[in-house]
């Protein structure tokens, strides 16, 4: 694994111009037919912070569909090794190294995780891609492990990545500090766990699933698969004091097509801040 890791500063930038755009790509859970699993990317106007992959190909075309320039993407984070959240940067990484190989792509490709997703990917990637794409990684693509605590800068923005404390499969997330004072927490695929509240407390955005309403959790079992509830992600944003609430990472059968309204409705009885429940597609200025 390479552990050095690209900073991108910004010189003469003043605080109160630094400006970020969260780009939606996807919102569903794992199973899910109706949207792509949930993905999104950090926009800093000139380069783009992908987080998570999604579970396959559908990355591309939701690159495309949004048309979005894939030769400004040169950060990826992978939380966990899980299907929906990891074959989708397969086929990130892949088409980063077609591009490399054809000279349709400038600079270095970073992704960071920590130590058994970095290997996870990269042994992946070595059974299935091409040779002379395989040839790309080390060179020009680098896998960047990262610790649990361990602080970095990435484009212009302050990262802490931490473990989530999964009992799945290891998870990071991270909390990123966008503008002074101003943090956005990004809690992976579970509920808020203890020994990480320090990250949630007062930020002014959190990212946290929301596997269905708390009324249809028996028929979906969130429990089951470490997942909460709307009800659940709304109570802890307002124990931890969060200013904005993003609910994703869904189920698509019972509330599709009403999603937003049941979902916003429900976490408002629960939490007194903002809450946004995107749909895949959404963009929203931080």
């Amino acid at each position: 694994m390479n552990n050095k890791y690209h900073i991108v500063k910004k010189r003469g930038q003043s605080d109160e111009d630094r400006s970020i755009r969260m780009i939606v790509l996807g919102t569903g859970t794992a199973i899910v037919k109706k949207y792509y699993n949930t993905s999104f990317l950090l926009d800093d106007g000139s380069k783009y912070f992908l987080v998570d992959g999604g579970g396959g190909d559908g990355i591309l075309h939701q690159f495309s569909n949004l048309n979005l320039d894939f030769a400004k993407l040169h950060h990826a984070f992978l939380s966990h090794e899980h299907t929906d959240h990891l074959l989708g940067m397969v086929w990130v990484l892949r088409y980063t190294a077609y591009l490399m190989g054809r000279g349709e792509y400038e600079g270095d490709f970073f992704m960071y995780g920590h130590d058994v997703v970095c290997e996870k990917v990269k042994l992946i990637c070595q059974m299935l891609l091409q040779p002379a794409e395989y040839a790309m990684f080390d060179d020009r693509i680098h896998m960047v492990v990262v610790e649990d605590g361990q602080e970095m800068d990435v484009l212009d923005y302050h990262i802490t990545y931490f473990d989530i404390h999964s009992t799945k499969a290891r998870q990071f997330g991270f909390s990123m500090c966008y503008k002074e004072g101003k943090t956005l927490v990004f809690l992976g695929d579970e509920p808020l766990a203890s020994g990480c509240e320090m990250y949630a407390e007062g930020a002014e955005w959190m990212l946290s699933e929301a596997f269905c309403l708390y009324a249809e959790r028996d028929y979906y079992n969130p429990y089951q698969y470490h997942h909460a509830t709307v009800r659940e992600g709304a109570e802890n944003a307002n124990r931890y004091h969060v200013k904005n609430l993003i609910l994703w990472h869904t189920e698509d059968e019972t509330t599709y097509g009403r999603r937003k309204e049941l979902y916003t409705a429900e976490a408002a009885k629960y939490f007194k801040g903002n809450v946004w429940v995107p749909d895949d597609g959404d963009i929203l200025e931080l």
